[in-house]
């Protein structure tokens, strides 16, 4: 029992950790001291000098071992061979939750997305939502945008202001919550994003740049909304959507 224990923990503790890459950001990350670190990874290759030289001296001030690799080791870890530039970091995102845990609360506004490929759409998506009337974001592991140094730039320092739920697939969360009203974003939708009425639990969810919500996930809604347009404009860009949604009241 405890053995079973100690593995939940210990995923729990993992499924909060993302890696971030570069020099820039890892000098960043490394800066603030509210951010946790699990482990800063380099390259051996790299030589001691300008960034790397300052990376370890601020490693060395916040008493952090660096774990050398050879450079094909340290893109596995960063996913990015060209851009790491042999240094990658683990970060442990307190914000950074198992999408389970929307099943415990007893009232939320949430966006979700499902299928955001743009880094820079995602940034500013999270960066709406920290600032709005948000209590977090649903966001699928799978066929999504990945937590990058990108959508950090992006959503300007707000990644770890709101809670984040990941999960696999937003199927698999729609299906399991109760008492909850789902809407689906679309332009083809009767009913306008000001006709909702507020209930105690709600998701909005946004869909693909190109394709929007599909249709697996639109059949778990409650309904669909669009957002009345003028002048012959057919659509917003989602991250724009978003930030009309956050704000509602």
């Amino acid at each position: 029992m405890q053995d079973s224990q100690e593995y939940l923990d210990k995923k729990a503790y993992f499924e909060k950790v993302i890696t971030l890459y570069g020099r820039n950001v890892v000098i960043e990350v490394l800066q603030d001291k509210n951010i946790q670190i699990h482990k800063l990874h380099m390259a051996s290759s790299n030589k001691p000098e300008g960034a790397v030289k300052e990376i370890l001296a601020l490693a060395q001030k916040r008493d952090l071992a660096v774990t050398y690799h050879d450079k094909n080791a340290l893109s596995r870890i960063s996913k990015n061979a060209k851009q790491d530039q042999g240094v990658a970091i683990d970060i442990i995102a307190q914000s950074y939750q198992n999408a389970n845990a929307i099943q415990n609360l007893k009232s939320f506004k949430l966006i979700a997305l499902e299928g955001i490929q743009n880094p820079q759409n995602l940034g500013m998506i999270i960066r709406s939502c920290a600032a709005g009337n948000v209590d977090g974001i649903i966001f699928p592991k799978k066929n999504s945008a990945k937590i990058s140094p990108l959508v950090i730039k992006a959503s300007a320092g707000t990644l770890f202001k709101l809670p984040i739920y990941f999960c696999n697939s937003i199927e698999d969360v729609l299906k399991d919550l109760k008492d909850t009203k789902i809407y689906a974003l679309s332009s083809h939708a009767k009913h306008s994003i000001y006709d909702v009425v507020p209930h105690a639990k709600s998701i909005f969810i946004l869909g693909n740049e190109s394709e929007g919500v599909s249709a697996e996930v639109e059949e778990l809604c409650n309904d669909s909304l669009s957002i009345p347009m003028n002048r012959g404009v057919e659509s917003l860009n989602v991250a724009v959507t978003a930030s009309l949604i956050a704000f509602m009241k």
